[in-house]
């Protein structure tokens, strides 16, 4: 179980559709921490703000307040996370924890880089590109990331990414293929992945987590 939070009060600056803030949110939840959300609007450039910036020099999201500290890097802060309050989101052998890793870090490390909206942007601008050049652009490297991880997932049990408890690599997932089917990436053929997607978001951390449900009052 995980331990009581230490009772600060723990401010996520996140922009809602932000892949790396959906995960953070689902760990954030999966560990029982109350949080007050920050908007970063990525679209009003926000992120690039002197304020954001003393938060995390990168002028990204997420950023995490939270234990006195301000925490940048998701998988860094889903760590910090994990080892305070003793969520278990890594198996117990050092090889499937390996596994976890790597199928968490080919999206988060791979995949999402890539196809991050500055990234893409800059892209477009250096190259005069269409928006019709940055779907394609998205569904390549989306759809040619997610088919690798669908065979790395034939290696290891079901019914989420590693058994039936949430791992790493489930926080990491179930975000990636939200952004996928934004981006009208085929994701139909994935079997392993959408069985795990499916699982993973009949779990409460995951449900609260949505977008949909962190996406700003008008």
């Amino acid at each position: 179980m995980p331990r009581p939070a230490i009772m600060t009060n723990t401010v996520l600056y996140d922009y809602w559709r932000s892949s790396a803030s959906y995960r953070l949110r689902i760990a954030l939840n999966l560990a029982n921490i109350p949080y007050t959300s920050a908007a970063v609007d990525l679209l009003k450039k926000e992120h690039k703000s002197s304020a954001h910036l003393q938060r995390n020099p990168q002028g990204l999201v997420p950023a995490l307040a939270i234990d006195g500290h301000v925490l940048t890097q998701s998988l860094a802060i889903i760590d910090y996370i994990a080892e305070t309050r003793g969520v278990a989101i890594l198996p117990s052998s050092p090889v499937d924890r390996a596994k976890v890793r790597a199928i968490a870090q080919a999206i988060a490390m791979d995949i999402h880089p890539v196809c991050n909206l500055g990234v893409v942007a800059h892209v477009m601008k250096i190259t005069g590109q269409s928006d019709k050049a940055r779907a394609e652009w998205m569904k390549k490297f989306i759809g040619e990331g997610l088919a690798a991880v669908e065979t790395m997932l034939q290696a290891t049990p079901g019914p989420l990414c590693f058994g039936d408890t949430p791992t790493l690599a489930d926080i990491c997932l179930v975000p990636q293929v939200y952004n996928a089917k934004r981006w009208d990436v085929d994701v139909s053929g994935f079997s392993r992945i959408n069985a795990a997607v499916d699982r993973a978001q009949q779990f409460d951390a995951f449900i609260m987590a949505h977008p949909d449900r962190a996406k700003p009052s008008p």
